[in-house]
């Protein structure tokens, strides 16, 4: 059986020169999950509509997260399980502890989960990204028990890296993809 793949942006959703929206139009196995509030998130809010769409699941899937989202994924596991959420494909943790590199209004998804996940997962990370060290991206992926892949200077790894299709997180994903099959 194919794994799907449940897209899930983050704060602002992920515009149509973001890579998860490019991937949502080549993938016919994605879902992307749409929140009532993409710029003033509740975290509670996000938790229970990602609950919802995971509910519906009948295939192995791939949560593929991109920033506030990658603290949603790590928040949703904490609490909830679901035995067809195969892996999450984790890219750009903002860091939803620190002022100096996330806005107020992701206060609430703080403290960032620690804990190891209990499915195989990858973080993705850039060096010069704005929203988080590349050393408490380090961290995290450690303490997630996730791989870590540095992907050089992308920035945040969105609309702004301009990375359209994004090859490079193709064959990423597929290493994820190979793991979990």
């Amino acid at each position: 059986m194919e794994t799907q793949l449940l897209i899930l942006p983050g704060l602002g959703n992920s515009g149509e020169k973001h890579w998860q929206t490019f991937w949502h139009k080549k993938f016919e196995n994605s879902i992307r999950l749409v929140q009532d509030n993409w710029d003033e998130p509740i975290r509670e809010e996000w938790l229970k509509r990602l609950n919802e769409e995971v509910s519906k699941l009948d295939q192995p899937t791939i949560l593929v997260a991109h920033s506030l989202a990658v603290s949603l994924v790590l928040h949703w596991a904490k609490e909830n399980s679901n035995p067809n959420i195969v892996g999450a494909f984790l890219v750009a943790p903002a860091d939803v502890d620190s002022p100096q590199h996330t806005p107020e209004s992701v206060r609430n998804f703080s403290p960032m989960p620690i804990y190891k996940l209990p499915f195989p997962s990858i973080v993705v990370a850039s060096e010069n990204d704005p929203y988080a060290t590349f050393e408490r991206k380090q961290y995290f992926a450690q303490q997630w028990g996730s791989d870590f892949v540095n992907v050089g200077h992308q920035g945040h790894i969105n609309s702004d890296s301009d990375l359209k299709y994004w090859e490079e997180g193709q064959l990423i994903l597929q290493q994820l993809i190979e793991k979990v099959s």
